[in-house]
């Protein structure tokens, strides 16, 4: 039975595009047949504690002598591992707040991000390797090549890192810039461009979840 790990952070839960948008995937992804489930973890109405102990970094076998991180932490990052490990696919909504992500999304890189478990040490198997992931950003504003603002996005960069980079997972980028258009005078030009970015990553959205899910199913 193929499973979409479906995480959200978004602190706007009426009007959040980033929310949208994972919904449209995930809807996507169950069009392709009932066998394909969903699995919602919502970062921002049940947050993660942030990582107590650093030897969480590492698994057991890994960590120096003596260390003993909490069990109720063990226990939860133990859940968060074997969630993302069962998921055949992965959807993340990663609204941009002050240039990087909310601080919910990077509490769960922390406690799934470990060498030899999730990512390779020493040459070991990265089990991910490979399986979809879908960054989904939304941004208050432009970041274009030659703006001023060129650069200043710092909340997908180390989510590519993290999932491509270190875990392996293929990563595919949907992005909805613009989105106080509607609501700073400033931005007011800027509308149509916005309505249309919404529009085409809720359709691109629906069209990739369909086809991730497909693809997972050969």
């Amino acid at each position: 039975m193929p499973v979409l790990l479906q995480l959200d952070s978004s602190a706007d839960l009426e009007e959040s595009r980033s929310r949208s948008i994972t919904r449209a995937f995930a809807a996507g992804w169950q069009a392709a047949g009932a066998e394909f489930t969903v699995v919602e973890r919502d970062l921002h109405l049940d947050p993660l504690p942030h990582l107590p102990d650093a030897s969480l970094h590492w698994p057991v076998e890994l960590r120096r002598a003596g260390s003993k991180p909490p069990i109720d932490a063990v226990r939860l990052q133990r859940e968060l591992l074997d969630e993302l490990l069962a998921a055949d696919a992965l959807v993340v909504g990663a609204p941009m707040y002050n240039y990087s992500m909310p601080s919910s999304l990077k509490a769960w890189i922390d406690y799934i991000h470990v060498p030899g478990i999730t990512a390779s040490y020493e040459g070991s198997a990265r089990p991910l390797e490979g399986r979809p992931a879908v960054i989904v950003q939304s941004r208050g504003g432009s970041y274009d090549e030659g703006s001023a603002t060129e650069g200043w996005d710092h909340g997908v960069p180390p989510l590519q890192l993290i999932l491509g980079d270190a875990l392996g997972m293929a990563v595919t980028v949907l992005t909805a810039s613009l989105t106080l258009a509607d609501d700073l005078p400033g931005l007011a030009d800027r509308r149509d461009r916005s309505h249309e970015e919404l529009a085409m990553a809720l359709s691109r959205a629906a069209e990739l979840g369909t086809y991730l899910a497909a693809d997972v199913a050969r």
